[in-house]
């Protein structure tokens, strides 16, 4: 019986769980593998309802094998916390980094698979050359392959429980823009602004349990707009100026990000650049279909920036797949030659931030779900520049 410990648990159903292992092993079989060792955290997560905290020490392996319940091999220090949030009644631990190597490698050959073919999340987070190679020297006759990909082309497709808990987010992704937006005014500083947003999400209403909140945000006001990713800071916007706001609201680790800018009065250079932006979102969208690859939707968006006549303003890929972890290496990526398909119930977010001649970032997006018909737009609110 599970420790009775006041707010823990997992947030779906044991059955949801027990639906993405078995696709998971399914498609292990199909891979013709033996079994796979899940690594990253976002994938953790999704399959046993643990987030892989305490895996920055070492990794904690999630291991899979067709015909029996999942193991899980954790650090001793955090076992408590794996059994109260994750739905994995096996747990095996270890007390020391040193110690990782033996008791994975022991794990696996108790299951019969020191000289099995087994896949490693090599492309990924949390998972160390050394991690490998420590596991390699206790079972020399372990063949391992890469399947980065494997558990990623699956949590790419959402189940009904997945986009209820996107379709809560977006409301509260929408309600920071629309904060951002009514809040701009001169003299208000990047961390003041950000102030304002975690407490609108915060003091909701509809928020009352408290399980939506911000992700990291980004807010940059005027020259500061040209710097990808940078924190807030105590700069104040000033009148003639651009804003530049990236947020997104989670539920359950399911985040819902968004990009949109604005100018507080008048700043040609930015808003010539945004009107590019959404000309090219407009084509991004209309190219999403199931069936589509992710080339064929970059291709559509740079088919836009090559009719502009504007060399450079293009610097990043056009997007990538949403849901539990959305940062998680190996997930779908929207690129060239990235020939995967499209899949109804698929979510990408196409943050289309361009970059002017004199090196403002700047630009709209749009997050969308995958359907039979096309795109849904997940945000209410339109990918058009506000001006304040």
């Amino acid at each position: 019986m599970r420790p009775a410990i006041p707010l823990t648990g997992v947030p779906f159903p044991i059955s949801e769980y027990e639906r993405r292992q078995n696709n998971v092993v399914t498609a292990v079989a199909t891979a013709g593998l033996d079994a796979i060792v899940v690594t990253a955290h976002g994938h953790l997560k999704y399959l046993s309802g643990y987030d892989g905290n305490g895996g920055y020490f070492a990794p904690f392996p999630l291991i899979l094998i067709p015909g029996r319940a999942p193991i899980f091999v954790v650090r001793e220090y955090d076992e408590q916390a794996v059994r109260s949030y994750s739905c994995i009644d096996e747990i095996v631990t270890y007390t020391h980094q040193p110690d990782f190597g033996r008791v994975c490698a022991d794990v696996l050959r108790r299951l019969g698979l020191q000289n099995k073919l087994v896949g490693f999340e090599l492309g990924c987070w949390n998972l160390a050359p050394a991690d490998v190679r420590a596991v390699q020297d206790q079972l020399p006759d372990l063949k391992i392959t890469d399947v980065t990909r494997l558990v990623s082309s699956l949590s790419a497709v959402k189940g009904k429980l997945e986009l209820a808990c996107m379709r809560d987010a977006v409301r509260f992704t929408d309600l920071a823009i629309r904060t951002f937006q009514k809040s701009l005014r001169p003299g208000i500083t990047e961390i003041e602004m950000a102030a304002a947003l975690a407490a609108a999400v915060q003091n909701d209403p509809s928020n009352a349990a408290g399980d939506i909140e911000l992700a990291p945000v980004t807010i940059l006001f005027g020259e500061r707009v040209k710097l990808p990713h940078a924190p807030a800071t105590h700069h104040p916007l000033s009148n003639n100026e651009p804003a530049f706001l990236e947020v997104g609201a989670s539920k359950h680790g399911y985040t819902v990000g968004m990009v949109r800018c604005a100018v507080l009065g008048k700043h040609p250079e930015t808003e010539s650049l945004h009107k590019l932006a959404e000309e090219v979102i407009a084509a991004l969208v209309s190219s999403i279909r199931p069936g589509a690859t992710p080339a064929d939707v970059h291709a559509a968006g740079q088919e836009v920036l090559k009719r502009s006549g504007r060399k450079g303003v293009f610097r990043q890929r056009t997007g990538y797949q949403t849901g539990i972890n959305w940062t998680e290496r190996g997930d779908l990526s929207l690129e060239p030659d990235v020939n995967e398909s499209l899949t109804a119930g698929m979510t990408l977010h196409m943050p289309n931030i361009l970059c002017s001649e004199s090196g403002y970032l700047f630009g709209a997006g749009a997050h969308v779900l995958v359907t039979d018909r096309g795109a849904e737009l997940l945000s209410e609110i339109p990918s058009t520049l506000y001006r304040a």
